[in-house]
């Protein structure tokens, strides 16, 4: 029996060997927020439970649309077979099934108007963990060997008895064993997750070199334009193509006039390895800020910043400002923040309050200069109100706009904040 109980040992702590790390999780939702044919709309690729099987896809308008037609293709990497398919982007969409026949690396191509994004994604399935295997096994013997027991007993077989009876035991303390250490035991990687980096990768990966142009080179007041980020490597100088989803995107991109009175919360769409791009129009010439937020695969986040300058036209500028733009004043404990010290933000909000980009509300902060640059969230339910707390860095002048979704489009509530020095 020692014997027995040692083994049981040995394999909870051979399965406790940690498995490879992987960023994914089989069975659950993919959400990527794209700025795309002027809408904001976060596509979502269900979980898929089987394979072969169906692959559901649902564009989610946060921007008011009217059932943007948004076209989809379903590429897998590894057998190169395509399906494709298309959805209508809306504040309730219906999910479009697609078929698709493995596990592994696919990418999604999504067509609106003249824009194309592709985002890459694998196709996950649960595997069966040993510790299973060992607690159905383990029961199973057990059963076996007590079954046998009753029968070799009514057989007038004392010994054989008893020694059947001890392998039961011992089948069941080892199935007993397993299911108390099993929460403690890292499961197998998810079929289909990609494979196990050649080198370490605990310090980190390099960061990512930026390089952000516009197309025109200096656009004009009111007319469209592109901007555009490569991503390279900072080691090897090849396009980074391992950015991980962060808060439901695969970069968050903030667009500021340096009067803060132009606002945008875009996210480019990739269009090829280490290449974004989106579609803006500004509505005032003059120096324009850009920060940037990625996160790459086994790794921390980066924020990057550049800005730009648009010229002058005959157009008299819009002085609307952000799209949805309507909210009321934030309130602030205490009334005049002290740098170093927390200060408790709270807006209210209106009914219907949905969550966007995984959380309930999004604070965005900006130093006068646009040296400094702060993203914090609203981590609790939607409610009557946002609530955020912040530590001003130093002394000075702040602009800050608060996001939150309802129905379907997204509200920006612009402020400034002055911030005292500690006595």
């Amino acid at each position: 029996m020692i014997r027995v109980l040692c083994l049981a040992a040995a394999l909870v702590l051979v399965l406790a060997v940690p498995a490879a790390a992987h960023n994914v999780t089989a069975g659950a939702d993919l959400r990527i927020a794209q700025t795309i044919a002027g809408a904001e709309v976060t596509v979502v690729v269900k979980g898929t439970t089987r394979v072969p099987g169906p692959l559901r896809i649902g564009v989610i308008a946060y921007q008011p649309v009217s059932g943007l037609p948004i076209g989809l293709e379903v590429h897998s990497v590894e057998d190169g077979r395509t399906v494709t398919g298309t959805a209508q982007a809306a504040a309730n969409p219906q999910y479009t099934q697609l078929q698709v026949e493995r596990t592994g690396p696919y990418e999604l191509k999504l067509s609106a108007g003249d824009q194309t994004a592709v985002i890459p994604f694998r196709v996950l399935l649960e595997r069966e963990s040993a510790g299973e295997i060992l607690i159905y096994g383990g029961l199973f013997v057990a059963a076996l060997l007590l079954v046998g027991g009753l029968l070799t007993g009514a057989a007038a077989r004392p010994g054989r008895a008893m020694a059947l009876a001890a392998g039961a035991a011992a089948g069941v303390t080892v199935a007993a064993m397993v299911i108390v250490f099993e929460s403690q035991v890292p499961g197998p990687p998810p079929d289909g997750a990609a494979p196990t980096p050649a080198t370490s990768t605990a310090q980190g990966r390099p960061y990512a070199q930026v390089r952000m142009e516009t197309v025109p080179a200096r656009p004009a007041a009111g007319a469209e334009f592109t901007l555009r980020v490569d991503l390279v490597d900072g080691s090897t100088g090849r396009p980074v193509d391992d950015l991980t989803a962060h808060h439901e995107a695969l970069a968050h991109m903030i667009v500021t006039s340096e009067d803060g009175r132009y606002f945008r919360h875009v996210h480019p769409l990739r269009t090829a390895p280490g290449h974004l791009e989106v579609r803006l129009s500004a509505d005032r010439p003059g120096r324009y800020l850009v920060h940037v937020e990625v996160e790459r695969e086994d790794s921390g986040g980066q924020l990057v910043a550049a800005d730009f300058t648009v010229g002058r036209t005959a157009k008299t500028p819009d002085e609307a400002g952000a799209p949805g733009t309507q909210a009321g004043t934030p309130r602030l404990q205490p009334a005049v923040p002290v740098a170093g010290r927390p200060t408790t933000i709270e807006l209210d909000t209106p009914a219907g309050v949905r969550t966007w980009l995984g959380m309930t509300g999004h604070l965005l902060i900006r130093s006068e200069d646009g040296r400094f640059f702060g993203h914090v969230h609203e981590m609790s339910a939607p409610g009557s109100r946002v609530r955020f707390t912040f530590s001003f860095p130093e002394p000075g002048r702040y602009l800050a706009w608060i996001q939150y979704a309802v129905a379907d489009r997204i509200v920006t509530a612009p402020f400034t904040v002055n911030v005292t020095e500690a006595r």
